[in-house]
């Protein structure tokens, strides 16, 4: 199988709210909203980001992203109002992880690669 792009999906219990919360997060309004229960972010060439109202599911999803400047990335969001865990050396000292929670509790980690 050979992959060509990641859409990563994230429930939220709110649409508007959630929005409002990601659009902070990435500094941006959403790139799309195909639908009136999705907002998309395009988030890299071959990645993006749907935050999809559903309920159910919401608050139990965890994303990842890899950034170039964790410290900057912080404290863009730090600006915005969000608030992020303390940097953490993980994977046996090849990366720094910080993390964050949405308004529905969803985990999103940030992870800068050092060797």
């Amino acid at each position: 199988m050979k992959v060509k792009a990641v859409l990563a999906v994230i429930p939220v219990h709110e649409l508007g709210a959630a929005t409002q919360w990601y659009e902070s997060f990435f500094g941006r309004p959403a790139d799309q909203r195909p639908m009136g229960t999705l907002a998309e972010w395009h988030v890299s060439d071959l990645g993006a980001v749907q935050v999809f109202q559903d309920p159910d599911r919401a608050g139990r999803t965890s994303v990842n992203f890899t950034v170039d400047d964790l410290d900057a990335a912080l404290a863009g969001l730090a600006a915005a109002g969000i608030t992020t865990t303390d940097i953490q050396l993980v994977s046996s000292g090849r990366q720094l992880l910080a993390t964050t929670t949405d308004v529905d509790g969803n985990n999103l980690g940030l992870i800068q690669i050092i060797g």
